[in-house]
């Protein structure tokens, strides 16, 4: 093979001793380097640029005999060529789940096709349109010139490169910040693929799906060493909306399968261990005990969830009873209804089970069923308990202990606000007026009116026409589901003068409270603020209303000693936060409103002490789940500044809610009267300054 000329002689592959090949020391330390196929290849007539002639076999490392290869570690951040038999190293994305033959295939979940959701997981591995979409979704070909064009939403041509901040010691074992950091960001990303494909009219892009190939190749993930028991930086009643969610943080690796398992002290396939398993309502499970469950096996089903054979004491299965057997504890995940969008799912973390049990019975179909029967290890903090107290609520069949007051806003807004306290033996609150909306006086002067959209039935995300999308940057700010996608400097919604129909989706703040909310007595911090719903990241939860006060009023409060504990001062200083998308993984141009500081047309200081709304309940903290938004539109010929809420990240229900106050600029904070009296933190965050105010 002296300098690689194409005029070499290939003998016939039964007259070649390939070891020969094989022993060459520079072969088998070294990475074989190919050109680019645009030079010319010297090897004329072999791949990966030609054809092998006919009547010879190709030579190593173009072929290899089957059954020489192993399964390489995953795991590994870089994999050594030497530990995968000394071929070329192949990209992760090239390796797939084993697909079983004919049309049964694994265990997986049974959800809707709505867009948000995991419709794809419906699909088993072994069916044909769970390929076809993998192709169409998660494919990490390169694209194209053109298709690269019309994805990048570029100014001058060029594209951000993104590198990962993710250490090798990150990627295998994370912790709760850098599992939040990986939930927003993955999320980040999958709003922005969402106002992307809106704005296209996509109706098939599954964007969870896209925004998991993405995080995933770029190393955006951690806990990727597989281990039994608890997963650092993963705690219970931790809720997720994609399964790609788990994959990304090691909760649950397989995105498809419903059970998840590793080699114990053999061989995978025959001495496996479970890890996790999901339960979602795809398979006949009893799912109604908090504390046990009964979880069918994998296995048996078509891709439309029927079952037409036995299932096989193998895979997951099999791992399920050797876990009976070993006592290790598996991690389940439990997927719920969403209540506030019916068909999707929410995962619920439940923490720690044993398997005490195993069995088969018939099924409704005559084919046999694997029966395992979980048990949840003693100890651990609520969960899916805390979802079915919850549903037992809401369906009247048991009453809210601790209840005071069914509505504190009589009726105003469009969910009652329950008041709950389980603490002392208070009763009621301070005197205060509860109105839904921002108060301005007649003295104060705002901005003058705005153009106002054109749009005569609703603002769409493509229409570059809307005045509305334009005002935004040419971006509808908005998901679908009414998520927000981006923090903005400023954000602009249509307003009451705008002759789009009153369900368009740019109104997301002024529709008022959509989740089931309760003020709620804490122990140390007077009342808060929680929500018996789960939360979505991006989630409008409601507007801070009360009555818009000048400086000078604020002034006076502070030199007369007054203590309004309720004043919301835009003019603070607030410690900035990423939540934004990273461009570079969209192959996008840093933006404007990619890392945001607020563009506010005028300081806006409200105070909620004797008007107010929910808003006046949520509490401080240093690491807050709450973010402040300011928000502009047109009302009564003047345009307008409102303060909404969002969520940073999901919520589990009945968490209470919080954002960061921020502290007084420099000038005020040499005063220590009054409002800009700095209070002492209660937060409990680890990352607690200590004080607020």
């Amino acid at each position: 093979m002296e300098g690689g000329s194409s005029h070499n002689f290939v003998p016939p592959s039964a007259g070649f001793d390939k070891s020969c090949v094989l022993d060459v020391k520079p072969l088998r330390s070294l990475v074989p380097v190919f050109p680019d196929a645009s030079q010319a290849p010297p090897f004329a007539c072999m791949p990966p640029f030609g054809h092998t002639p006919k009547g010879y076999s190709s030579f190593y490392p173009f072929h290899v005999p089957q059954g020489s290869q192993t399964s390489p570690n995953l795991n590994s951040e870089n994999p050594s060529p030497m530990r995968t038999t000394g071929l070329m190293p192949a990209p992760i994305r090239s390796y797939r789940a084993p697909a079983p033959s004919g049309p049964l295939g694994e265990r997986g979940s049974s959800m809707g096709g709505a867009e948000d959701e995991d419709g794809y997981f419906d699909a088993h591995p072994g069916s044909s349109s769970s390929r076809k979409k993998t192709v169409k979704v998660g494919s990490s070909r390169k694209k194209n010139k053109k298709s690269r064009d019309r994805d990048s939403l570029t100014n001058n041509g060029s594209v951000v490169n993104f590198v990962s901040v993710m250490t090798p010691f990150q990627l295998e074992d994370g912790n709760r910040e850098l599992v939040n950091y990986v939930l927003m960001n993955f999320d980040a990303l999958r709003r922005r693929i969402c106002q992307i494909e809106d704005a296209k009219e996509s109706k098939n892009v599954l964007a969870h799906l896209k925004a998991g190939n993405i995080v995933m190749s770029k190393k955006i993930r951690t806990n990727m060493r597989k281990r039994i028991g608890v997963v650092p930086g993963v705690e219970i009643g931790d809720i997720f909306y994609f399964r790609m969610e788990m994959c990304a943080v090691g909760l649950h690796a397989p995105p498809m399968a419903g059970i998840d398992f590793m080699s114990g002290k053999g061989d995978a396939e025959k001495d496996p261990l479970a890890l996790s398993i999901v339960s979602s309502g795809g398979y006949d499970d009893d799912t109604e005990d908090s504390d046990v469950l009964i979880y069918s096996g994998q296995g048996g089903y078509t891709h439309n969830n029927k079952q037409v054979a036995d299932q096989k004491l193998e895979r997951g299965n099999l791992a399920l009873e050797r876990s009976l057997n070993q006592g290790n504890e598996v991690r389940v995940i439990r997927g719920v209804k969403d209540e506030l969008i019916s068909t999707t799912k929410v995962y619920v973390y439940d923490g720690l089970y044993k398997v005490h049990e195993s069995w088969t019975e018939r099924g409704k179909s005559g084919c046999n069923i694997f029966k395992y029967k979980l048990v949840r290890v003693p100890g651990q903090p609520g969960a899916f308990a805390v979802w079915q107290t919850i549903r037992k609520w809401k369906d009247g069949f048991s009453s809210r202990a601790g209840l005071t007051l069914q509505d504190l806003t009589s009726g105003t807004e469009p969910i009652p606000v329950s008041l709950v306290n389980e603490v002392d033996n208070e009763k009621g609150l301070a005197s205060f007026t509860y109105f839904p909306k921002l108060k301005y006086s007649k003295s104060f002067t705002s901005m003058p009116p705005s153009f106002v959209c054109n749009c005569h039935t609703a603002c769409l995300p493509g229409d570059m026409n809307c005045s509305c999308i334009q005002k935004n940057g040419g971006s509808f700010p908005y998901t679908g589901n009414g998520i927000l996608v981006s923090r903005k400097q400023l954000l602009h919604e249509c307003g009451p003068t705008c002759p789009c129909s009153p369900n368009c989706k740019n109104r997301v703040s002024q529709t008022g409270v959509k989740l089931r909310l309760e003020v709620f007595k804490t122990k140390d911090r007077g009342w808060g603020l929680r929500s018996w719903d789960s939360i979505r990241a991006g989630t409008f939860i409601c507007e801070y209303a009360g009555e818009v006060i000048d400086e000078v009023k604020l002034k006076h409060k502070g030199d007369e000693g007054e203590d309004d504990e309720y004043i919301f001062d835009t003019g603070r200083n607030y410690e900035s936060f990423k939540w934004n998308y990273e461009p570079g993984l969209l192959e996008e141009e840093t933006s404007n409103d990619i890392n945001v500081d607020y563009n506010i047309p005028y300081r806006l200081i409200i105070s909620a002490k004797n008007v107010g709304n929910v808003a006046r309940f949520i509490n401080h903290s240093c690491s807050p789940n709450v973010f402040w938004q300011p928000v502009l539109y047109e009302h009564n010929n003047q345009s307008c500044l409102h303060i909404a809420f969002f969520a940073i990240r999901h919520i589990p229900p009945m968490t209470e809610l919080t954002y960061d106050y921020g502290n007084s600029c420099s000038n005020e904070a040499d005063n220590d009267n009054g409002s800009h009296q700095k209070k002492k933190c209660l937060c409990g965050s680890s990352k607690c300054r200590g004080y607020f105010g």
